[in-house]
C-alpha cells in the first residue's frame, strides 16, 4: 500500500491510496461519518483493476481534514483489534 497526499488545506483532504479498494475505503468513510466536524467524505475508484481509490474530505473547519482522519484510523484500528479479540474468544470454543 502506498499513500500520498494530494491535495491538503486546512478542512479539506484529498489522498491517493495505492493498492487498496473498496473494502477499507469503506470503512474509512463510514467511520468519518460519525464525526460532526465532517461536511463531505468520499471517493472514488477509476479502474477496478488499477486500484487507486482517492478519498476526499472535507470539516466544517472546527476540526482540521488531517486531524479527523488520524482519530478515524485510530478508530478503525480499535474496531478492528475488538473484533480480532472477540473473534479469538469465539474461536476458544471450537478447541
Amino acid at each position: 500500500m502506498k499513500i500520498k497526499i494530494v491535495e491538503k488545506k486546512d478542512n479539506e483532504l484529498i489522498i491517493e491510496i495505492e493498492g487498496e479498494g473498496h473494502t477499507l475505503c469503506n470503512a474509512i468513510k463510514s467511520i468519518l461519518f460519525e464525526d460532526e466536524a465532517l461536511v463531505f467524505a468520499g471517493y472514488r475508484i477509476e479502474h477496478a483493476l488499477l486500484s487507486k481509490p482517492v478519498l476526499y474530505l472535507k470539516t466544517n473547519g472546527k476540526k482540521d481534514a488531517l486531524v479527523l482522519l488520524k482519530e478515524t484510523l485510530e478508530k478503525l484500528e480499535t474496531n478492528i483489534e475488538e473484533f480480532k479479540e472477540k473473534f479469538q474468544k469465539e474461536l476458544e470454543k471450537f478447541k
